[in-house]
């Protein structure tokens, strides 16, 4: 009886394993896109690009706390803060009122 529950239990546990999809969603990243473009075409300005890793960094620290020792993953949210940090390193030298304006949408602290 144990056995088969351990079984249904292990399956619901890794069924964001066993998907092989990506953490966001093409539609995800859209809407990220569409609410954070300066203008139609926009993909690659740093606002964008923070929004993105914010979002990519949000899904993969909820896989970190379900799944405690995936290390490939943890170096892989190391990379992205890195960048997000970067890129709001840049953003706060070049224009500090959209750096202001990125960081209370995002509910990001100023520690850079």
């Amino acid at each position: 009886m144990t056995i088969s529950w351990l079984r249904v239990d292990l399956r619901n546990r890794c069924s964001d394993i066993v998907k092989n999809e990506p953490m966001l969603s093409k539609k995800q990243k859209n809407a990220i896109i569409s609410k954070f473009a300066t203008h139609k075409n926009d993909t690659g300005s740093p606002q964008v690009q923070i929004a993105i890793l914010t979002a990519e960094i949000a899904d993969l620290t909820g896989h970190l706390k379900m799944h405690k020792k995936d290390f490939s993953s943890r170096l892989g949210l190391l990379k992205k803060v890195g960048q997000r940090r970067r890129l709001m390193r840049y953003l706060k030298k070049d224009s500090p009122k959209l750096y202001e304006k990125l960081i209370t949408t995002l509910k990001l602290k100023d520690n850079i």
